[in-house]
């Protein structure tokens, strides 16, 4: 693209789940970047200079593109990126990619994963933790509550390692597409199960273990000793601190298709109304305010201002929320 570290500067934390999507897709493709560490709680000043008040991590910046959830991360990535190896070859193997991705991020797998995080884990003394993830979730983050919903996030959690294990896995394949190494599909199936797997106190070995699971801890040991091996060639991420991160995000060129605004879409908006736009499962506290400039069936995109420079948001438009603008507007450009 013809900027550093193709132009992409992702904000994450090391132990974000989500954000390890992102991780593994890049480095499975081998794809350059720099990164900006933030901290796992709020405030996130790196964020702040840039305007955006959305709080989930991962975000994604491409030039002055900055895309907001792992799901339109992912599938920029495939776009703006092409060639990739990691993708689905056929219509049948799309679907299946789909599907993995919607039942991990939309349906309840990874929501009653995160509710069996054990009781133990030292950050749930950390009184700032536990506010800033009940704000970002809207439930209650004390050990008691955390403990009495274990029994059915357990429940669900086994009927998930069920179904790997006796419908994708049961064939004895490798991966999940009946590939030579992983794929996009795999990525979007694992990483709950991987990130349960290494999150100690989580798992009651008498329930989920090998002994019950052996495939599906056999593709889990697979895929890391795929990704330890792509992540020995791929090339090292630069670290950027905040004010060189803005710096580069803002003197950079919109790297994405301007969509327009579907005139079918329900909500009957118009171009350049402004537009205030959440996330609706968590985090939906945190709104970013701006000029609506594209909205399709699959994608909102906002455009803001920041030291000057218009900066466009892009978010899955499953998941998300449009409501008219009731704050401050933000200043045309």
């Amino acid at each position: 693209m013809g900027e550093p570290n193709n132009g992409i500067v992702l904000y994450h934390y090391s132990f974000s789940p989500v954000a390890r999507r992102v991780l593994w897709y890049l480095s499975l493709r081998g794809i350059d970047y720099a990164e900006c560490k933030q901290p796992p709680v709020l405030p996130r000043p790196d964020l702040s200079r840039l305007n955006i008040r959305y709080r989930r991590i991962p975000l994604c910046a491409i030039g002055r593109d900055i895309y907001c959830d792992s799901r339109i991360i992912l599938r920029k990535l495939e776009e703006l990126f092409p060639n990739s190896t990691l993708s689905a070859s056929t219509p049948d193997e799309k679907v299946i990619e789909k599907l993995l991705e919607v039942w991990n991020m939309e349906s309840s797998v990874f929501s009653r994963a995160s509710q069996l995080i054990p009781t133990s884990m030292p950050l749930l003394n950390d009184p700032k933790f536990t506010k800033d993830r009940e704000d970002y979730s809207g439930r209650s983050w004390s050990k008691e509550k955390i403990a009495a919903n274990r029994p059915e996030a357990l429940a669900a959690i086994r009927s998930a390692f069920s179904i790997l294990e006796t419908t994708f896995l049961a064939d004895g394949r490798e991966w999940l597409l009946k590939t030579d190494q992983p794929k996009l599909a795999d990525i979007e199936a694992i990483w709950t199960f991987d990130w349960l797997n290494g999150l100690k106190g989580a798992l009651p070995k008498e329930l989920i273990s090998d002994k019950q699971y052996p495939k599906v801890f056999a593709w889990i040991t697979r895929f890391n000793d795929a990704l330890k091996a792509a992540k020995a060639k791929a090339p090292k991420p630069a670290s950027l601190i905040g004010d060189a991160a803005a710096e580069q995000i803002l003197n950079a060129s919109f790297v994405d298709k301007d969509l327009g605004v579907d005139p079918s879409d329900p909500l009957g908006l118009q171009q350049g109304t402004e537009v205030e736009v959440f996330p609706i499962d968590s985090g939906s506290h945190h709104h970013d305010q701006g000029r609506l400039i594209g909205l399709t069936e699959d994608e909102i995109v906002l455009g803001i201002e920041a030291n000057g420079k218009e900066l466009r948001l892009h978010y899955p438009r499953t998941g998300f929320r449009i409501i008219a603008a009731t704050g401050k507007a933000q200043p045309k450009l």
